[in-house]
């Protein structure tokens, strides 16, 4: 199992997409947006500018590798035969399904970690340490449902239709969920959208965090049932593409 992980999390590494859309993407937005309106106080949040420029974009990059990670190497690999491969090996289904997790989890890590040290040496932003731990420990376990879709679109769907459902998926929930332009310009039928999704409770677990309060309960609720719906539809759709394969 360690080998498999270090396979996974290397190959991701080396993947051209997953360094532009999960590095460069949210670390080069943080320095353009942060040195526009970095000095500006968030009216609806009452948090400076470059406070929370730095949390949309890692939370941006977090969410970006979650499915970038999971859904087309899944679906390339059960194209491929690799996921019939990994069936005669000694390892059991849940464990390559939690290998699969904790690769994803460890490569939310760069953005997470690059966008917050931008911040700190560009922006000079100064948080309690209080605060940078539950920062960073929420918004990195808090990817788990991102993980969970990334892996039931590919276990569901072909290389070819997954790349561009995952792209969608991606950039809708980030739009959705706040992370690009304020809720509170949104038409009303956006919003009403956008505080169902899991990237909408995700940033605003963020956002209370960096404001010095404690993370809403509905904001954590939300994380832990798509969690669990996510997860239980990754599950299923593991199981289909087993039967299948």
């Amino acid at each position: 199992m360690p080998h498999y992980l270090k396979v996974e999390v290397l190959r991701m590494l080396r993947n051209k997409r997953y360094v532009i859309f999960v590095v460069a993407f949210p670390l080069g937005f943080y320095l353009l947006y942060s040195n526009l309106w970095g000095a500006q106080t968030d009216e609806a949040t009452g948090i400076k500018g470059s406070v929370l420029l730095m949390v949309n974009m890692a939370a941006y990059g977090a969410l970006a590798s979650s499915v970038m990670s999971t859904a087309v190497p899944w679906a390339q690999e059960r194209h491929s035969g690799w996921l019939r491969q990994l069936q005669i090996t000694p390892l059991p289904a849940w464990a390559i399904l939690a290998t699969k997790l904790v690769a994803s989890l460890l490569l939310v890590l760069p953005a997470l970690l690059l966008v917050g040290l931008a911040a700190v040496f560009t922006q000079h932003v100064s948080l309690p340490v209080g605060q940078w731990i539950g920062l960073i420990a929420f918004m990195w376990i808090g990817t788990i449902p991102f993980v969970a879709l990334g892996l039931a679109i590919g276990s569901a769907l072909r290389p070819d239709t997954a790349q561009p459902v995952a792209m969608i998926s991606m950039f809708g929930l980030a739009l959705l969920g706040g992370l690009w332009i304020p809720t509170s310009l949104m038409p009303e039928a956006m919003r009403n959208v956008a505080e169902v999704l899991p990237s909408y409770d995700y940033a605003g677990i963020g956002w209370r965090i960096v404001a010095g309060q404690a993370p809403y309960g509905s904001d954590v609720a939300g994380i832990v049932a798509w969690a669990v719906a996510l997860g239980a539809v990754a599950v299923l759709a593991y199981r289909r593409a087993v039967v299948r394969a």
